[in-house]
């Protein structure tokens, strides 16, 4: 038999009074190993009224209470602190779940400790068991584990005596890709949680001294090579009260790749804008002050980039017509697009370029500006004025010429100036034919007698007609048709073809 504690001798009733008072349960037992008195601190953690509740004796409460470590294994026989108690054994800070017999569900937590307190005789010799009710404190540690553990922000806990991982929820472990068993029991410096962070001493040191770690940017490397940018700050929290470190996590790993991804962007940008062969600029739109002209657009105007940047198309008097740009100022200021504006444009040495311009705004690096295109046309601009000036000169004594020569100078004259597009000339005969008596408003029907041909081949001319001059209905092939001074051909013309009826 172990030796039983001893204690300075004390009147039993004395003790009684002492401990009525006490937040602590008490619970007496006499030498016969009965209970002999409870405090109303013990009979309350017990959910009980009276001390007959507790069982009388260790076997008894052995019959009326079940208890289970934190582990949840059921304490067997001898177990019980209150047999280790009577077994004359010490028992200091047992931890265990404790439940009525009767209704398991019901779960309390008490930590016990043993007391042995002689008397004036050896009857008035007294074990006590001092018993703690932490049932409040492990059940907010419950909420805090799953709290912790459903939190979608990643987090990790560590003990501040060896800063080794005690908790890692699932947020972490989806963040990083890392296991549990790849992070309970290993150090923080172990996993390189500050190890590629430019304050990593500084957040180590606090760690050391158990402050708290401000956020700061970390490269947390992950177990399939790599890392993750995130943003980590550490708050010291009691953990089963033992001191701790939590460590909370926000991932910034998406905000990096759409910085990287941006930054490629421009960088594609920036380099296409600057060798397009297409002139080109940037001005912000509140003032229309140009930041930046690629290379066509400075030979064009022959300004140097510095002439150019910091100044606005009115300072440099770039267009000939000011009415006109303000004109494209204020379209672009009401959110419209522009495109293909013929403007003249007065170049540094004093002479003219023709351009059409087009528009558009843009948001660059969070500011309004927009972007301009031009195209230089000022060489076709006079290429058509010298065709339309030998057609005319041509023309005007066309006795010699054929009909169809004349008909192919009259078209060419017609369309020099506008944009390229089917042209009459490149009709065959019978397409013309078809078109003319489009125009002329018949039917399908109608066509076929007056042309001697079946309806299939009718529309076959007519299907072929509408693919060469881009339309797709009728009244869309006449306006074609008018607007380039056609309007179908002489009825003398169609009664010279074989087979026309008289």
């Amino acid at each position: 038999m172990p030796e039983r504690l001893k204690a300075p001798p004390l009147d039993r009733a004395t003790l009684q009074v002492l401990f009525d008072g006490l937040s602590e349960g008490v619970i007496f037992l006499d030498g016969k190993g009965r209970i002999a008195w409870a405090n109303a601190a013990a009979l309350a953690m017990h959910r009980v009224e009276a001390i007959g509740d507790l069982g009388g004796d260790a076997k008894g409460y052995r019959r009326a209470f079940t208890l289970r470590y934190r582990n949840n294994h059921p304490l067997e026989e001898g177990q019980y602190p209150i047999e280790r108690l009577l077994a004359g054994e010490t028992v200091e800070d047992v931890t265990v779940e404790i439940s009525p017999a009767t209704d398991l569900d019901l779960v309390w937590v008490h930590t016990n400790r043993s007391m042995a307190i002689s008397g004036d005789d050896e009857g008035d010799a007294v074990l006590a068991l001092v018993i703690r009710d932490e049932t409040p404190r492990f059940e907010a540690e419950e909420r805090f584990e799953r709290s912790f553990n459903a939190n979608p922000a990643p987090g990790l806990i560590c003990r501040l005596d060896d800063h080794r991982f005690i908790r890692v929820n699932q947020g972490f472990l989806e963040m990083t890709g890392f296991m549990k068993e790849d992070i309970i029991g290993r150090t923080v410096e172990a996993i390189g949680l500050f190890s590629n962070c430019e304050s990593g001493e500084d957040a180590l040191a606090k760690l050391v001294e158990g402050r708290v770690i401000r956020h700061r940017e970390a490269l947390v490397p992950l177990p399939a090579g790599g890392d993750r940018l995130v943003i980590v700050a550490g708050e010291p929290i009691a953990v089963v009260e033992e001191p701790c470190m939590l460590f909370t996590f926000a991932d910034l790993d998406a905000r990096r790749k759409a910085q990287n991804a941006l930054r490629q962007s421009e960088e594609r940008f920036s380099k296409s804008f600057r060798l397009s062969p297409a002139p080109a600029a940037i001005s912000r739109l509140d003032d229309f002050v140009f930041t930046e002209a690629n290379d066509a657009f400075l030979q064009i105007s022959g300004y140097g980039l510095t002439d150019v940047v910091g100044r606005t198309a009115g300072e440099l008097r770039l267009w000939d017509d000011v009415a006109a740009r303000w004109d494209i100022e204020q379209k672009l200021r009401d959110n419209t697009f522009v495109r293909n504006e013929p403007m003249r444009m007065k170049q540094k040495d004093g002479s003219f370029a023709e351009c059409l311009v087009s528009a558009e705004r843009v948001e660059i690096n969070d500011e309004q500006c927009v972007i301009w295109a031009l195209q230089d046309v000022t060489e076709r601009r006079r290429s058509e004025a010298q065709l339309v000036e030998a057609i005319e000169s041509v023309m005007a004594d066309t006795s010699w010429l054929s009909r169809s020569i004349v008909d192919r100078l009259a078209t060419l004259k017609q369309t020099s100036t506008a944009a390229p597009t089917a042209q009459l000339v490149a009709l065959s005969d019978r397409e013309r034919e078809i078109l003319g008596l489009i125009c002329s408003g018949q039917s399908d029907a109608e066509m076929s007698d007056t042309l001697h041909l079946s309806k299939n081949t009718i529309r076959n001319h007519i299907a072929s007609l509408y693919g060469k001059i881009g339309v797709n209905r009728r009244a869309a092939a006449v306006i074609w048709a008018r607007e380039r001074g056609f309007t179908g051909l002489p009825d003398a013309k169609l009664s010279k073809r074989p087979g026309r009826q008289k």
